[in-house]
Parts: C-alpha cells; structure tokens; sequence
C-alpha cells in the first residue's frame, strides 16, 4: 500500500520537474532531494508491505512513510489549484495591470507557506529515511539484495492453526467426498492432475484431506505423500519434504547425500522413484504458476493412473496446472442456506435446534458468513460461549463484526486466512481491493462504473497499446481471478459484469483501510474519524459534528443512500472545505440543481449524478477542466451547454434514462440532443445516448473521436443512413454500437457500410430494417446482437449462424417469417436464445448438433407458434427455459407443448412451461 502511494507521486514529481513547472515555485533542488529519498526507498517498501502485520515497529515505519506521502502529494495538489486560480481573464489592460499586482503580493505570501512546508516535509523525509535505514541493518539486507528479504512466516504458522480449526465433520463435506472421488474415478487416463480451487474458508484443505484419508480410495496407489506450500516456500525444502515421506512410507532410509544435492537432482531422485508406481500427491495451496512449474517435473507422467491433487485459491492456477494433464477442476462453492443453518447450529448449540427468540438474530449473523465454513465455524464458537438468554451479547456481535474479528481470538483464525489472500496481491492490487470498501455491504458493485473510479484514482498503471479502462479491466479480473471478488452476474462474454465482497473479507479490508488512513466509512454520528481521510464514503446520514473532520487530502467522496435534508446540508458545507477532491459520487441524492460549490473542485475528474432529480447542468462547468467521467444516467438532463465541449480530458459522458415501462416498449431510453461541434472531445470513449437531431453534424463530429469504445445514437432517419455508414466506419476502436430509429416504423439504413468496426463486440438495433446489413456476417468479434422492432423478411440465420463467437441473440418484432430453423453444427458458441413476439412464426426447428451450448431459451409472445420448438431435446446444455403463450390456446395444444418439454435432459424434469394466459389466468 505505502509503495502504491509513494510509486504514484513519484511519477507526479518526475513530471513536474520535467517540465520545470512554476509548481515548485523555486524549491526545485529541496523536491528533487524529497523524490530521490522516496525511490531509494520504494524497493524496500514492496517486501515491507508484505511483513508489516507481523512486525508492529516496521508496521509504524510502513505509516510514516505513507503519511509524508499523501502530505507532499496535498501540497503538490495547493500549488496546482493556486495555479489555476491565478489565471487571468480575457479583460481589458488596465484591470490586468492591477489584478497582476493583487496577485504578486498572493503569491508571495502563497510562496512562503509552500516554502515551509517543503522545509518541513524534508525533515520528516530525513526522519523516516534514517528509519529506512535501520530497517536495512536489521533485516541484513545489501543495497543489491533487496530480494534477499524473508518475510517473517508467522502468519502461515498460525494458519496451521486455523487449518486444525477445519478438521471438523462440516456439514455437506460427505457428498463432497464423494463426488471428487467419483470424478476422479471417472477419467481412466494414465496421469491426472486435479485442481480443487475456491477462496479460503471455504474447506479445500477439509476437503482434499477426507479424500485422501478414504482408505478405500488410497490402497488403489502405491505411495502417496502431502506438501504444504505457501507464498515464501522454498523449493528444497518442499522436495525434501516429499522425498522423506516417500521413503518413510517403504520404511527405507533416506540417503545422507540428499542433504548436498541441488532442485534439480533432488527433481531427478523423486521422478526415478515415482516412475514404476502409481502415486497420489497432495500439494496444497499453492499461490502462484511458477510454484506448480517448480514441482511439476519431479512427476513421471507414466501409464499407470497416477494422480495429484492441488489447492489453491486462483483460477488461474487451477487452470494452468489441470490444462497440462488430462485432468480438471472442482470448484468450491460456500455452504448452501440449509447446510449452513445445519453446521450453525451444531457448533452454536450442540446440535440442538436455535432458540426461537434468538432465530431471527442468528439468521442475520448466518448470513454474513456466505456460506463460508470456516467463518460460521469460528463465529459459533463465539456464539457458543454466550448465554441464550443474554440477546444484547448477539446483538453487540451482529453490530459490530469489525470489531471482534480484532480482539476476539477464536476469530483470529479466519482473519489469518483470509488476511493471506490480501498479502499475496502485487502492490498495484492492494489499493484497488481496499478502494472497494466504500460500498455498503452486500453492494453489487458494477464493474464498469469501478473501473473508470479506479483510473480517475491513479491506481492503474498505464501500458503500451491499451487504454487505461482496458488495464483496470484486468486488474479486476486478477481480484476475481484470485477468488477476492464474488461474482454476481456475468456478462454474456463470460466476463465479469458485477459483484461483491464477502462479509468477513469486507471487515478485515475495512480494518486495514483504517488502519492507513484510506478509505473511512461513516453511516451516522457515532463513526470516529482520523484527522487526515483520505477517501471518505457515507452512508445514510452525516452528522454536523463530522463536518470539522474532513481536511485538504480529501480525494473522494460517495454517498450511499443521503438521507435527509439536514445531511445534504453537512454535505454541501464539508464540500467547501474539500477543494482537492477527485472524485465525487453523489448517486441517488435528493438533488434537483447542482450545487454551485460542485464548480469549485478544480481538481474534479469524476462526477457522477446518477439516479437525482437534477434538470440541468450549468454553463460553470466548464471550470472543471480536469474532469473525465461526468454520470448523468437517470438524471432528467436532455441538453447540455456548449462548455462542455471545453473538457478536453473528458473520456466517459453519460447522458441518458429509462423510462418507466410494465413491458419493453420501442422508446424505452431517452438520451440528450446533439451538441454543435462534439467532435472536440476527441478523448471520448464512451458516448451514450446522443439523439442525431435534425440540422446536428453529429455524424461529421463522430468521425473526429477516434478514441471512442462505444457509441449509443437516438431518433435516426432514414436518410441518415449514408453518413451514419461513413461515420461508423471511421470508428476502428469501437466496442459496442446502439442504433436506434425515431420511430418504430423508421428505417434504419445499414447498406452503405463496406468496412465495419473490426473489433465490434454488441450491436444493438432498434428499428425497421429494410434488408439484412449482410456486413454483419463478417464481425468475427461479435459477442451479442439484438435485432428490435427490425421486421425482417429475409431469414437472419443464414448470416449469423457462422459467427464464430455469437454467445447471445435477441429478436423482439424482429423477423417476419413463418419457420427459423437452426442447422446442424451451427451457433456453437451460442448460449441465450430470446425470441419475443416474433410473428407471424409458426415452427421453430433445432437440429442435431445445432446450438450445443445453449443454456437459456427465453420464447414469449409469440402467439402463433404451434408447438415447444422441435428438436428441443437435443439441447443436452440447456439449463433455463421460459416459455409463455400471451392468449388463449385449446387445451390440446397446451398439453402437446408439456408432452414435449419432457423429452428434454433429466436434469430439466421439473422444468416445464411457465405458463399459458387461459381466461386472463396464469396457469403455473
């Protein structure tokens, strides 16, 4: 965390002294000694990060050198701001002449405050340098070896301890059993290797260990052996380790020369060994690829059905090592609602059922375990030591989680070991994954939105040939990857769309966000502030006595769920005193104009609106000049001012609404009218949703944002449709495309592209089309297409059923034929299939072999259909069906339509038809 911050400021102060801004305002020698002292001391702040929990003195120095950090970097922020004001308006001489004298004497003033500060801020630089030091001389650490550091493995000894905590007959860890041994069972290959992967808590290590203590399963090997790694393993020790159990196990002694060998002898003894027996080895938690290559050529991949088995909490490394044998991967999921009510009660009362009084309170405590076994074991054990009868005791514990995972030692355990997921990120992810505690808890938290708070923050790095938002993209996948992030919902792609913390994780990260000053949440009056926050998030009501508490380093600030006019008031108060800010998030606030001190954040790079009554956005700002994302979504903004057009660093604009609807109706979003010369925002990334008024030169203009990744257009004409062609085919980044017609009945003209997009991933259309855009059939990126309101009469499968990476269709009033069929060994990548109110359809036809990862069949309203589509049961993949008939059918065809549905898999038995509208009734 402290190397993030210092990394960060120090490319601020590179650039600055590049430039040889006036911001040093003449202490240029005192900020180039400050930067050279900070990156003398950023290598070692990368492993001191990681062994500050387990040495309280270097955890003091870690903070030192983060605070003076954040303080150079306010003071950097002050000379910027000064700066800005300080620049003269296009006015006549004479006031120029006088407003300069004003100013010097400012500025002079302005100069000796700085000019103290710096001194000041050498001298703590100098304190903490000396700390640095002597940090050197006890770890023994050589200007040239940093990397020689050990990091000290109290914690993974204390892990063991919270592994003995698991050794528990856990609820559901039987079938569990039964299940890995059965799949492995299944695959008759000669070597295979099997990946058991899931956060921790979750009961991998319970899990592996019942398995492979089954002694009907362990006679079929011969030798067998467990390794235990960890994130500083050594790997002669561990092949040792191995090489010991191995011999002990035939009772023969290990040769003395082993002692002496190198890896790769050591390599050479176990693979000799191991290659006329069939084996089975455990290599549990392994945190990274590099730990599985330095083990994997020990193993003789020979032809008697050997085995291993490893547990790790990244995907990617289950991935990795399964992929390189003929095996696979068994996911960890949390405890179902049942199974974990079932262990909650064994360890809370001894297997005896919740006291109804305490069922209610004891359900919410349950569900802030999610399932985790490990969690609701160590929290019943709290529980357990309470008195039923003393519900306060509960209702102190449910309150305050954060609180006793810190002082409560039978908790300590799940806080190691979830602990050990954070101090295994790169330094660039520990920021990002702390940031997410300013949402409430159980937040879905949408990753677009995260992404681009992530680069208005600073936390992305940037890299040769992609954008920022496409770097932070991967970031997030990395925390997802490593099983920190649940994932809600995905999006068609099979890429993570949003989701959220678990309970448990969310405390410790909140914890140590509090511990360094980063994020602070409040949600009333009782929340203790530090004096210096530096990321601020609300929720629900803000006291009068917080106001003081909030100084210059403010970065960002959100509110979740303001509550009241009296807190909006505090709010708009604390803003005046908040002139750093970068990011301000006021989502969902009983707003109806914006408020004027808004316009004051010079600094300001993320604004976001949403979900607000506000009506219109003032022509002040344009005083935001830094600013790059400005969320306007389900404001009530139709039309913005010409100044906008003045934000040149302005990457992310969204303008748009979702009108109210019971059922999906043609003009279902409203964007705003057309801006004269929008093409100056050359930087624009994302432009939603725009409507191309009649006299705009938005098709002109779009030529221009050749940066743009996804455009969304409003109220097109027909005659729009040659330079909308020639525009969309200026746009060689671009992601995703939205069309859409003024009216249902409008044609939408697509015949004029010969060049389309060629990494267009979702085209969404949304009007008449005249003719298939026969272009369409070349975008080998296509992910997702709607077809809406398109009234086709040419069959659309026969251009879309080669797509190679087609995952999601959609037809609404989309095709005017009588039949679709879906041929053999087409749409192989496809997955949802939404047909809705197309008419006048009659028969739906699936052929073998067509379709074949199909999971979601969505059929509505689609009135004249006569039967469940034929061939239906060959969608062996299919694991949603919805189908519904929006009118009155005779009770013979209804009932042909059930009798075929049960031709589908086993696993759909109990899937039948959602309904039928039979005398304004809905049949279940």
């Amino acid at each position: 965390m402290a190397e993030t911050a210092v990394f960060f400021l120090l490319e601020k102060l590179t650039l600055l002294l590049e430039e040889e801004l006036k911001m040093v305002m003449g202490f240029k020698e005192e900020v180039e000694y400050i930067k050279d002292e900070l990156e003398r001391m950023t290598a070692f702040l990368r492993v001191a990060d990681a062994a500050e929990e387990s040495d309280p003195e270097l955890k003091v120095w870690v903070k030192q050198v983060r605070d003076v950090t954040y303080d150079i970097e306010a003071i950097l922020d002050k000379c910027t701001l000064h700066l800005m004001q300080n620049e003269l308006p296009h006015c006549n001489t004479l006031y120029i002449f006088f407003t300069k004298i004003l100013r010097s004497i400012k500025s002079l003033r302005f100069s000796y405050k700085i000019g103290c500060e710096i001194q000041s801020i050498k001298s703590r630089i100098n304190n903490v340098a000396d700390g640095h030091q002597r940090y050197r001389n006890k770890f023994n650490i050589p200007d040239h070896g940093l990397n020689l550091l050990v990091v000290n493995n109290a914690m993974y000894e204390r892990r063991d301890d919270a592994l003995l905590l698991e050794e528990v007959d856990l609820i559901g860890i039987e079938w569990r059993k039964t299940e890995l041994i059965g799949l492995i069972k299944e695959k008759n290959s000669p070597f295979k290797v099997v990946s058991v992967v899931g956060m921790g808590g979750l009961g991998k290590t319970t899990l592996v260990k019942k398995v492979y203590d089954e002694a009907a399963f362990k006679k079929n090997f011969q030798s067998h052996a467990w390794v235990t790694f960890s994130q500083s393993f050594k790997i002669e020790e561990l092949l040792k380790g191995l090489l010991q159990q191995l011999f002990d196990e035939i009772k023969q002694p290990v040769s003395q020369e082993v002692n002496t060998m190198n890896c790769n002898q050591l390599k050479v003894i176990i693979k000799q060994f191991l290659r006329q027996r069939r084996y089975l080895l455990v290599f549990d938690d392994i945190w990274s690829t590099h730990a599985w290559d330095s083990i994997k050529l020990a193993l003789p991949n020979n032809i008697f059905g050997s085995c291993v088995i490893i547990t790790t909490r990244l995907i990617d490394v289950a991935s990795y090592s399964s992929k390189q044998s003929d095996g696979y991967i068994y996911e960890m999921k949390p405890l179902s609602i049942g199974e974990a009510w079932s262990l909650f009660c064994q360890k809370t009362f001894e297997g005896s059922s919740c006291p109804s009084h305490l069922r209610e309170l004891s359900m919410s405590i349950l569900k802030r375990c999610a399932g985790l076994p490990l969690a609701i074991v160590a929290i019943s054990g709290v529980l357990a030591t309470k008195s039923a009868s003393k519900i306060d005791d509960w209702v102190m514990l449910n309150q305050s989680l954060g609180a006793e995972l810190e002082g409560n030692d039978r908790l300590e355990s799940v806080k190691l070991i979830l602990s050990l997921s954070f101090n295994d990120l790169p330094y660039y992810l520990k920021s990002c994954l702390l940031y997410l505690t300013i949402y409430p808890e159980d937040y879905v938290i949408e990753k677009n939105n995260l992404i681009r708070i992530w680069v208005t923050e600073g936390f992305v790095r940037p890299k040769d040939g992609r954008t920022m938002e496409e770097v932070a993209e991967g970031y997030l996948n990395e925390l997802v990857n490593r099983n920190l992030i649940h994932v809600v919902r995905y999006n068609d792609d099979g890429s993570f769309k949003s989701g959220c913390l678990h309970d448990f994780l969310r405390e410790i990260l909140l914890s140590k966000s509090r511990d360094q000053n980063f994020v602070i949440t409040t949600t009333g009056q009782h929340t203790i502030w530090p004096n210096k926050v530096r990321h601020l998030s609300i929720h629900g009501k803000l006291s009068n006595l917080q106001l003081k508490r909030c100084g210059a380093q403010l970065h960002s600030l959100h509110a979740f769920g303001m509550e009241g006019t009296q807190s909006m008031s505090n709010l708009l108060v604390m803003l005046n005193n908040c002139r750093m800010l970068k990011v301000l998030d006021l989502r969902g606030a009983s707003l109806e104009v914006v408020p004027k001190v808004v316009f004051k954040l010079f600094h300001l790079r993320y604004l976001s609106l949403r979900s607000t009554k506000v009506k219109s956005i003032p022509r002040s700002i344009v005083r935001l000049q830094k600013l790059e994302t400005l969320d306007l979504k389900d404001t009530y903004i139709t039309e913005l001012p010409s100044e906008i057009l003045h934000l040149q660093h302005l990457r992310h604009l969204l303008v748009y609404r979702h009108v109210e609807y019971s059922y999906l109706p043609f003009d279902c979003i409203l964007g705003f009218k057309a801006l004269k010369g929008i093409g100056k925002l050359a930087s624009l990334q994302k432009l939603s949703f725009i409507e191309a008024t009649l006299g705009s030169d938005i098709f002109e203009q779009l030529e221009m944002m050749k940066e743009l990744r996804r455009v969304s257009i409003l109220k097109l004409r027909k005659e729009d449709g040659m330079p909308l062609c020639k525009s969309l085919q200026m746009l060689h980044k671009v992601r995703a495309i939205s069309l859409s017609s003024i009216k249902e009945d409008e044609i939408i003209d697509l015949q004029y592209i010969s060049s389309p997009p060629p990494f267009l991933q979702r085209l969404y259309l949304n009007g008449r089309l005249a003719r298939f855009p026969k272009w369409i059939q070349y975008l080998h990126s296509l992910v997702k297409i709607y077809f809406r309101w398109s009234q086709l009469e040419e069959d659309p499968l026969e251009y879309l059923q080669e797509l190679p990476n087609l995952v999601h269709l959609e037809f609404l009033v989309g095709y005017l034929g009588s039949e679709l069929c879906f041929k053999a060994g087409k749409f192989q990548k496809l997955q949802l299939l939404n047909l809705d109110k197309v008419e006048p359809m009659r028969i739906v036809i699936i052929e073998k072999g067509a379709m074949t990862n199909l999971e979601k069949l969505i059929i509505q309203r689609c009135n004249f259909l006569e039967s469940v589509p034929i061939g239906i049961e060959w969608l062996s993949n299919m694991k949603y069906l919805e189908f519904l008939i929006c009118q009155m059918v005779s009770s013979s065809k209804y009932n042909n339509m059930v009798k075929t549905t049960k031709k589908l898999p086993t696993f759909l038995k109990y899937t039948t038809l959602i309904g039928r509208m039979v005398v304004g009734r809905l049949i279940h």
